[in-house]
């Protein structure tokens, strides 16, 4: 096959080719266009490339014209990543830098070889925070060397990092803020100034992009740095890529919604099937589906009282022009506070006790304060319906991990959802897409989603190698997804699950399955802890430092541990119980013990999906 396509007939395109191009421009997005131009330019060098290869003359001439050229500078993009928006900003920088001919690859900090380090010349960090200020959990060992003694001197590198966050925690962006300051103090000299993202991270990231990307093309052009165009290499028949994803989710079909629990327990979690089929969605087991909820008719209606609006004002949104009322339901984050809403009440109410709130007292303000209870609170007369929209923020999918494979139920995703229910302030508060799952949807509804891949929550690579599989309470979904593959495919490697709820008469959550696994040899073993049978509470971590002895020894045959569910306490308990086992079975101190797990986790054997 040949490396170059071949030429158009006499150097010129004809009619039906030019046809072809304009439809082709008038397909693309901006930003499209903008890779595409940078694409056809690599074709374009590696035709000149190959005709000086076969032409003496050329090369000469071309060595002449073109003189000595200095070798391009490496654009390394690094991303820290849990739900996968920081590396889809990570291969969007990649892409683009491409397209403006620059030398630039990203790359997971999961498996970023610190070794590196010491070769880089330009590193781009692209960093998400984690529950409270933490980095996610697969960055964490690089996090730990780049804090360390070890890490190098980096006087030759230049940085940027683009933060992404939540606002409506304490630890805004802390991660990428941690990351900031320690190149910085390792000598690393800023190229660019950190900005902090908030879950709508588009606005304020295209921005940093677009200004790092214009210093780096200026710096190679004074230089003199050879431009490196993407060069064209015939490529292997692609996959089918579905049409349908984050940006553009499919409209499925909710198949089957049962309760999970048993009458009397004290939880409510379902069991939901949604079709994917004619969607071209793909999936492996450890992914989540991303679902595009939209906001409860009952605070909605709240909001707009409260407001003295009457719903059907109109508004501008990113969208075009809508009524406000469908704005509050399908555009907006109406229920947790975020500081900026805070401010900017504050002026519209004349609140000047707000703006003082900061730290721990303004979390714990926005822990037990809602947009409507602040709105009620502190009443703010005659405000115009688009200023209300334009100080919240956009509504974010939720991510929920698949309970199923693709290999045993085709063409469909299982998921095992807990409705979010509380009280706060008198009033009953709900989670925005749980709640429309369990309570607003039924069988036949149709519900927004793609697929979030999820590459540091994988089985592993050899079907031999055992596996530990440690969840609570909806922790379990993305288990049974892997025993559902191991079923299809025929995969007898060893397993074992650990599993805690309540009760276990109400609450053992897909329980004829597990024992039928277990019956049938495809799971090796299970140890439940139910925390409310007895008058001690017991939890998986208690599990777990019961079955040290034989934890370890699995840990010694290579087994790859696996870790599910709550984030805030959970999955706390059980690292440390991990560490427990791995120092007081092997004999190691509890610092050695740590540096085993970063080392497990380094390798993929040490993998969460926490929430």
């Amino acid at each position: 096959m040949d490396m170059i396509p071949p030429p158009v007939p006499g150097g010129k395109v004809d009619g039906t080719e030019r046809e072809l191009l304009r439809a082709l421009g008038r397909s693309l997005t901006a930003e499209q266009a903008l890779w595409a131009s940078g694409y056809f330019a690599g074709i374009a060098e590696a035709r000149s490339s190959f005709a000086v290869a076969v032409d003496p003359a050329a090369a000469a001439q071309s060595a002449v014209a073109s003189g000595s050229e200095a070798a391009p500078v490496k654009i390394k993009i690094l991303y820290a990543t849990e739900t996968g928006n920081a590396a889809g900003l990570a291969r969007r920088i990649a892409d683009r830098a491409q397209a403006l001919g620059l030398a630039a690859d990203a790359e997971d900090l999961a498996r970023y070889k610190t070794r590196e380090l010491k070769n880089e010349q330009v590193l781009l960090f692209v960093a998400s925070t984690h529950g409270e200020g933490e980095p996610p959990e697969p960055a964490l060992p690089f996090y730990e060397f780049l804090a360390g003694r070890k890490a190098p001197k980096l006087e030759h590198v230049q940085y940027a990092v683009l933060a992404l966050g939540d606002s409506t925690y304490q630890f805004y962006c802390e991660a990428g803020k941690v990351l900031d300051r320690r190149l910085e103090e390792l000598g690393a000299k800023r190229l660019h100034e950190r900005i902090d993202c908030d879950v709508d991270y588009e606005t304020e990231a295209n921005p940093w992009i677009d200004a790092v990307l214009t210093k780096l093309q200026a710096t190679a052009k004074a230089g003199g740095a050879s431009a490196v165009a993407p060069a064209f290499v015939a490529a292997a028949p692609a996959a089918a890529v579905s049409v349908y994803g984050k940006s553009n989710p499919f409209p499925a079909e909710i198949t089957e919604s049962l309760r999970l629990t048993g009458r009397g327990s004290s939880k409510d979690t379902r069991h939901v099937e949604i079709s994917l089929e004619g969607s071209g969605l793909h999936y492996a087991p450890g992914d989540a589906l991303g679902i595009v909820p939209q906001n409860d008719p009952v605070l909605v209606a709240q909001l707009i009282e409260v407001g003295g609006w009457s719903g059907s004002e109109t508004v501008t949104v990113r969208s075009g022009e809508t009524t406000l009322e469908l704005a509050l339901t399908r555009e907006f984050e109406i229920s947790a506070l975020t500081p900026r809403f805070i401010e900017q009440w504050a002026e519209w109410a004349g609140a000047g006790e707000l703006k003082k709130l900061a730290g721990d007292e303004r979390a714990q303000f926005m822990a037990r304060t809602h947009i409507v209870d602040l709105m009620q609170s502190r009443p703010a007369r005659g405000l115009a319906a688009q200023d209300f929209v334009q100080a919240l923020r956009g509504l974010q999918p939720r991510l929920y991990s698949i309970a199923s494979s693709p290999e045993l139920t085709p063409d469909e995703v299982h998921l095992c959802v807990a409705p979010v229910r509380y009280r706060l302030n008198g009033r009953d508060c709900n989670g925005v897409a749980s709640t429309a799952l369990a309570d607003r949807l039924s069988v036949g509804d149709s519900i927004p989603v793609y697929v979030q891949p999820n590459e540091h929550f994988r089985l592993p690579a050899d079907p031999a190698t055992p596996i530990v599989m440690i969840g609570a309470g909806t922790g379990v979904a993305p288990y049974r997804a892997f025993m559902q593959h191991r079923e299809a495919l025929g995969i007898d490697g060893r397993s074992w699950l650990f599993f805690g709820e309540r009760n276990f008469r109400t609450d053992f959550l897909y329980q004829l399955e597990w024992q039928t696994w277990l019956r049938d040899g495809l799971l090796t073993r299970a140890d439940v802890a139910f925390s409310r049978d007895q008058d001690e509470k017991i939890y998986v971590q208690h599990r777990l430092l019961q079955q040290a002895a034989e934890l370890y020894r699995w840990i010694n045959d290579g087994a790859h541990i696996y870790v599910c569910g709550d984030a805030a306490h959970m999955a706390g308990d059980v690292h440390a119980a991990l560490l427990s086992v791995i120092a007081e079975q092997g004999g190691l101190s509890p610092e050695r013990a740590k540096e085993t797990l970063l080392e497990m986790q380094s390798a993929g054997r040490y993998q969460k999906d926490v929430y």
